[in-house]
């Protein structure tokens, strides 16, 4: 059976569609600015300007330009995704699935802008660390949903390490891609980097 929507809840589900379009249109339009200008040279005043909307606006979406450039809802994908993969697979080969799947699904539906954010990071030494910074806030989300489940390993550092490790591969994979997009598809070089790493590994 199909249940109906109240009016409050078709009234929430549209306004939070309506932000997620400005929070993306604030976004893009701050990455063609960055681009273009440089990171340094672009002002929150052109990006909102250009987005159509107030400085006040833009700061209710991102605190600080810092943040329009380099945040994204890849963690939350990707935790997600670990949570569905099959806990009788081994960790890091669930962590690749879910990687390699959130990612797959990015690079489909965008995959210029991923580049450009990707090569926009490398260029600017203001933005680095906030992505090393997200990949921690990654990794934590990775290591609590996966300490939530009853039947996985209890060894708190190995599931670190591992989370960890997955994730520095899916890293230089990126980067390895950002560098010469025209030679391999991503999702090939995800699979690649850690065929690499599951061979380091010793087997039981």
């Amino acid at each position: 059976m199909i249940l109906a929507m109240t009016g409050s809840e078709k009234k929430s589900d549209w306004r939070e569609r309506k932000k997620a379009a400005t929070r993306r249109t604030l976004q893009s339009h701050a990455m063609r600015l960055f681009l273009e200008k440089g990171y340094e040279a672009t002002k929150v005043e052109e990006i909102a300007a250009a987005a159509g909307v107030s400085t006040m606006t833009f700061f209710r979406y991102f605190p600080t330009k810092e943040h329009a450039a380099a945040e994204d809802d890849y963690d939350f994908l990707i935790t997600q995704l670990v949570e569905d993969c099959s806990a009788g697979e081994p960790l890091v080969r669930r962590i690749h699935a879910a990687l390699r799947g959130g990612l797959a699904q990015v690079y489909a539906a965008d995959r210029q802008a991923l580049l450009d954010r990707t090569r926009l990071v490398l260029m600017t030494p203001a933005l680095q660390g906030r992505m090393w910074q997200n990949q921690a806030i990654t990794q934590q989300h990775i290591v609590q949903a996966l300490a939530r489940e009853s039947d996985t390993e209890k060894d708190p550092l190995r599931i670190k390490a591992l989370v960890a490790a997955s994730l520095a591969v899916a890293t230089t994979a990126i980067l390895e891609w950002a560098a010469a997009p025209a030679e391999a598809e991503l999702p090939d070089l995800i699979d690649q980097a850690f065929a690499a790493l599951e061979a380091a590994q010793p087997q039981p």
